[in-house]
């Protein structure tokens, strides 16, 4: 028997939206901008982002869960030629608001909306998410009783750090009367499985279910979740 569900979270990036053509273009346009204010700049491959990242933490520990300041200081390093240092840290700042400006330039999967509002008229809903966008900037955003990020839980999924931040942000609800939804078969479904949070997995690839426990009901098409929440937890 199911426990009673009172609140469901959400993942945001590859689980309302696809991220990966709003990144793309986010770091394509950023990056022309950069190099229209200082010349051509060795950006190196994603490998080399990987390295860079591991030293930048070993700088600061805060970045493995700031991930706006990661962006930052990847950019300060890739312009370390740049001077004086006043230049170099406008362009770095404006560089920045350019990217999360274009961060924000997403498409939400079919029948993310209209489900939005729907549920929230029986659940408390909220967002947990590894990254930096702001649900408030959307129109939805209103549906939302709070949004954690890695930078408020100074933490990231698969850590239980966002899911303890949810519970103290409501009365009277537990793991089990929790909902999460995500994509990511670590950071999402293993991170609510191991709380014993029921858990939802958005699937829209076709993926294989790769972990050794149990995988959870799963759905491709937001146009149907709600029928999938009534089903098995209404009934």
């Amino acid at each position: 028997m199911n426990k009673k569900i009172k609140m469901i979270t959400f993942d945001l990036d590859d689980t309302l939206w696809d991220n990966r053509p709003t990144i793309i273009k986010a770091e394509v346009d950023t990056r022309k901008w950069i190099e229209d204010q200082v010349g051509e700049v060795e950006w190196g491959d994603f490998n080399d982002f990987l390295e860079l990242r591991e030293d930048l933490i070993k700088e600061d520990k805060s970045i493995a869960w700031d991930i706006s300041k990661l962006r930052k200081e990847i950019f300060r390093k890739k312009l370390s030629h740049v001077n004086p240092k006043k230049l170099k840290n406008e362009i770095v700042e404006r560089a920045f608001d350019i990217f999360i400006s274009k961060r924000h330039e997403i498409v939400f999967f079919d029948g993310v909306e209209e489900c939005i509002a729907d549920l929230s008229k029986k659940y408390l809903l909220g967002i947990l998410t590894n990254g930096n966008a702001d649900i408030y900037k959307f129109k939805i955003g209103k549906y939302f009783k709070f949004s954690i990020s890695s930078l408020e839980a100074r933490d990231s999924k698969p850590n239980r750090s966002h899911f303890d931040m949810a519970l103290a942000q409501v009365n009277d609800v537990t793991f089990e009367n929790m909902l999460h939804i995500g994509d990511h078969q670590i950071n999402d479904m293993y991170a609510a499985h191991n709380l014993g949070i029921n858990c939802l997995w958005f699937n829209n690839n076709d993926d294989e279910w790769e972990q050794n426990f149990k995988k959870p009901d799963e759905f491709s098409s937001w146009k149907n979740l709600n029928n999938i929440i009534k089903d098995k937890y209404e009934r």
